[in-house]
């Protein structure tokens, strides 16, 4: 089969690799019908890397793809049914997975990180991380359902009260899910800051309610006067603004990673002020909430979807991703949409 591998610092390659063999009695054999390039897959690929991959691996996780094959012990799930995949997989005898915080694993095992993930035709994942999903949900609607859950697992962290001011700090596909989560969970004002004129355009068809650049942000009455009551971090790079545009007694919300970033604050400023600062990090225990939203609360998905393309063609969605062309960069292993 055909599969994109992290080769060294900086460099992917596509390559031909066996199809995997099932060897658990609890794995399941997937053919993986479509997969997306994520931000994270991009600091992967960075120079010096914004986040750390096994040389060898084949990256890539997030996806929908059909089970084909089983191992002996699955009861839950059967040949042909659709599914999409948890790919950080827990150790589940660690103190944090016996202590409801499976998310912070000390052992786990990252599918597309330091485990072969889904940019291939064919992969190899644990029942325990598979969920089923609807076969009448569109490919391209359930392809958003492993990000979506991250950004799930972050608004229940936040328990927002209606009517309240958020800014989106980064307007890319995470940013863009926060937008549309928040308004449906009764946010008063959504204010989106970002540098790109292109992801400008697409929070405001997404339903932020103001879109600057970060440059105006502070200029807008609705921080200048008082503050946010919520600051979103989406990008991994911005405490310094997230601090300086909420108000006192607010709460900071931190998910964009970036290992290869660092950020110098004034620690007085957490304390004078009273804020709450959360980090999230990915989604837990919130898969079956965020099913259940793809599957009947529709959301501003598709229009997200800029390229769709083949594996073969990794290097187009790679380098539009690169330049901040892309939102969202599809790719089809076993044909199919393009």
């Amino acid at each position: 089969m055909k599969a994109v591998i992290f080769k060294e610092t900086g460099k992917y390659a596509v390559v031909e690799k066996p199809v995997p063999e099932i060897k658990k009695a609890n794995e399941l054999l997937v053919k993986v019908e479509a997969c997306s390039i994520c931000g994270s897959d991009m600091h992967i690929l960075s120079d010096p890397p914004g986040y750390p991959a096994k040389p060898g691996t084949t990256i890539g996780h997030e996806m929908v793809g059909t089970i084909v094959g089983m191992g002996s012990e699955v009861t839950a799930f059967a040949v042909g049914d659709r599914i999409v995949c948890d790919n950080n997989i827990p150790c589940g005898q660690c103190y944090y997975c016996r202590s409801g915080h499976a998310n912070m694993c000390e052992h786990v095992r990252c599918l597309g990180v330091n485990g072969d993930g889904f940019f291939a035709q064919y992969a190899l994942i644990p029942d325990t991380s598979a969920y089923a999903i609807s076969p009448d949900l569109p490919l391209d609607i359930a392809i958003f359902a492993e990000p979506l859950n991250c950004v799930m697992g972050a608004m229940d962290k936040l328990r927002m009260i209606p009517g309240e001011t958020v800014v989106v700090v980064g307007a890319g596909p995470i940013g863009l899910y926060f937008i549309q989560l928040l308004k449906k969970n009764g946010a008063g004002t959504v204010i989106a800051a970002e540098p790109s004129e292109f992801r400008r355009r697409m929070a405001k068809e997404v339903g932020a309610d103001i879109v600057v650049s970060p440059a105006e942000a502070e200029k807008l009455p609705q921080i200048a006067a008082v503050g946010a009551d919520i600051v979103v971090d989406a990008v991994g790079i911005c405490i310094k603004d997230a601090l300086d545009w909420v108000r006192s007694s607010g709460r900071v919300l931190l998910f964009g990673q970036n290992f290869a970033r660092t950020q110098e604050i004034c620690q007085s400023v957490i304390t004078r002020k009273e804020l709450t600062v959360t980090g999230s990090y990915i989604g837990s225990y919130s898969w079956h909430d965020t099913i259940r939203l793809l599957e009947h609360d529709p959301m501003q998905l598709e229009k997200m979807i800029t390229h769709r393309l083949t594996l073969e063609d990794f290097a187009v969605g790679y380098d539009a991703m690169k330049d901040g062309s892309a939102l969202e960069v599809i790719l089809y292993p076993n044909g199919g949409r393009c």
